[in-house]
């Protein structure tokens, strides 16, 4: 009875517990440690080439991503076209774009909303939760003030 009990008690946990999704590797083939996402705001940014806000906005991502790095949260980018190996380099090339571009697709992974319109903006707070949906091009100071609404402060 007792064994009967504990591989029920067993089996019950580890139902809870899903291996968390691979990041797979960035723009340039390096893979993304799980180290980068850890414990960190994350602001993954939806882009494509021929979308001409994203194309405004990818500076004020980049100005964002150096501004608040070692401040707790990470801007990511994935492109909506799910372009992969040296496609994807080549367009997060022609963009400028400075911070890393995830080759999957993390939706899945943070319950986040299928992305219908570009450019698409979602805020994921440390323990992985979606906090913010932001549509339309946005600036270093509507992501910057969407993060603080959403509990994330500065380190002092």
């Amino acid at each position: 009875m007792f064994k009967q009990y504990l591989i029920f008690a067993v089996f019950f946990i580890l139902s809870g517990c899903e291996p968390t999704a691979p990041l797979g590797t960035d723009q340039y083939g390096q893979r993304i440690p799980e180290s980068m996402v850890a414990e960190q705001w994350l602001v993954i940014n939806y882009w494509a080439l021929w979308c001409a806000p994203c194309r405004k906005e990818i500076p004020e991502l980049n100005a964002l991503h150096k501004q608040l790095a070692g401040q707790g949260v990470r801007v990511l980018g994935v492109n909506y076209d799910q372009l992969q190996g040296d496609d994807l380099l080549a367009d997060s090339q022609q963009l400028a774009i400075a911070f890393p571009v995830l080759s999957t697709d993390p939706a899945q992974r943070f319950a986040l909303p299928e992305t219908q319109g570009l450019p698409a903006t979602y805020i994921v707070d440390p323990q992985g939760r979606l906090q913010v949906q932001l549509r339309g091009e946005q600036t270093q100071q509507s992501i910057l003030a969407a993060l603080r609404q959403s509990g994330w402060s500065a380190p002092e």
